[in-house]
């Protein structure tokens, strides 16, 4: 690493960038971040992306990307072939700098069997200071990705200005999303979005069925919204279809109807977001709405999607942000009530004309 500050937009010399960041889903929606603030520092330069999927299709249509390498070096049966390929991939693209945005012990390597088989990448930009890195930040480091990035960033003279993550929306996106609110009675900025899932595997934060029923009919009952819109996956299916049941007709199901980046849209139209820490919500944090993120086994300090719009709540127990797989008593999440939560609501839209006409 570097012992002083090295300006890397100064010197002229970078022409092609790699990105990397492989998962998860959260992560890279905050790498879209830091993609941002290189395009900016170097305008003349070819910026690649090398990611997994399914976080390709995020970046499908962005013109920030001269190229997009995905490559699934996880699956069983394809992970010497994804690691030859992606050697072969990285050694071709002949790049003057690389932003290991993942930066663990597997994209170490990498570099530096591609470093052994004799292709030299002048400039290795990495988030903790240590071969393969020629810039790092200096420890000790912050909580969060995306201050992880910045400092990795400033350590190259790289400015950074994005607060959000930034994804290139298509024209046609929007007008799905204008036509499914629009089916669905749901006018823009009087309704809410519900992201009330998470991953099987991240069943521990989920804030459950009957909080969020119970939520969705309180904002109506207090006035902020007309109605409650919910969106998730596949394994959110169950979860949305209870809400709706409990919660009854101020609720419209939208989940299955959309892609990932229509949650940016969809983020857009609505009058806040409320959601679980989850993948999902620094998508829609893109969006710039104010949200509350609901957080529980998981440390806010670390989750929190990007934005001065977005806030947490978390039940002060001292076994909070334990970040296990069980539980016996879930009380981390149980014990944030829907009244707090409709509380925080009221505080973040105080300053945005608070109940509706």
């Amino acid at each position: 690493m570097s012992a002083s500050r090295t300006n890397l937009p100064e010197s002229g010399r970078i022409r092609r960038i790699l990105v990397i960041r492989w998962s998860a889903l959260g992560d890279v929606a905050i790498a879209s971040a830091a993609c941002e603030d290189l395009a900016r520092a170097f305008p003349r330069a070819e910026l690649h992306l090398n990611t997994m999927p399914p976080w390709d299709t995020l970046f499908e249509h962005d013109p920030r990307f001269a190229k997009v390498i995905s490559i699934p070096m996880r699956e069983p049966g394809h992970r010497l072939s994804g690691i030859r390929r992606w050697l072969s991939e990285v050694r071709a693209g002949r790049y003057d700098l690389v932003v290991d945005l993942q930066s663990n012990d597997r994209s170490r390597l990498l570099l530096t069997a591609l470093w052994l088989s004799g292709t030299r990448i002048p400039h290795r930009i990495g988030l903790r200071p240590g071969w393969p890195y020629t810039i790092a930040p200096r420890p000790p480091l912050p909580l969060h990705a995306a201050d992880r990035q910045r400092l990795a960033l400033a350590a190259a003279g790289i400015d950074s200005f994005a607060a959000a993550p930034v994804f290139a929306i298509g024209e046609d996106r929007p007008r799905a999303m204008q036509a499914l609110l629009a089916g669905h009675g749901l006018a823009p900025g009087r309704f809410a979005l519900f992201l009330p899932g998470s991953q099987a595997a991240g069943w521990l934060k989920r804030w459950g069925e009957r909080r969020f029923a119970a939520l969705a009919r309180a904002v109506v009952a207090a006035g902020l919204v007309e109605r409650v819109a919910l969106a998730g996956a596949g394994d959110d299916a169950d979860t949305c279809a209870e809400i709706a049941r409990q919660a009854g007709p101020v609720v419209a199901n939208l989940c299955g109807r959309t892609r990932v980046l229509d949650l940016v849209p969809l983020a857009g139209a609505a009058r806040f977001v409320v959601s679980n820490d989850t993948g999902p919500a620094h998508v829609a944090s893109a969006a710039s709405r104010p949200m509350v993120v609901l957080c529980g086994p998981t440390d806010p300090r670390r989750v929190k999607p990007m934005g001065a719009s977005v806030t947490t709540l978390q039940a002060p127990l001292h076994c909070a942000s334990c970040y296990r797989k069980t539980c016996t008593h879930h009380s981390c999440m149980m014990l944030i009530s829907p009244e707090s939560v409709l509380e925080r609501l009221h505080e973040i839209t105080a300053d945005r004309s608070g109940a509706l006409d």
